[in-house]
């Protein structure tokens, strides 16, 4: 989960870095576009059931948040069910950013 965040805030994902280096592939310097933090989107603790993501829409209008959904159609108690980058420079905005990840995208059964 660590390298996440790379499939929007750098120019080669931490899943390209690894194919070009087992084939010997040229990589050219790898650069970081603005500071990012990724959130583990967890199925709710006292649900089980067919997934529903609330709050999505509101999550997915937010400028530079990604939301990567796992396409699992059941949800468990803490199942990971995908995540979300949040790319921001702004220390202030990204926390409030991450705060409103936080209280309003959901996953209920």
């Amino acid at each position: 989960n660590s390298g996440h965040h790379t499939l929007n805030a750098s120019n080669y994902s931490q899943f390209e870095i690894h194919l070009r280096s087992i084939m010997n592939m040229p990589l050219n310097p790898i650069e970081q576009y603005k500071q990012a933090v990724m959130i583990n989107l967890l199925g709710d603790k006292d649900y089980t059931g067919d997934a529903i993501y609330e709050g999505l829409e509101q999550v997915l209008s937010l400028d530079d948040v990604y939301v990567h959904l796992y396409g699992k159609k059941t949800t468990k108690p803490l199942r990971k069910m995908g995540h979300v980058n949040i790319l921001e420079n702004d220390d202030n905005i990204l926390d409030e950013k991450i705060e409103f990840v936080k209280s309003s995208l959901k996953v209920k059964a």
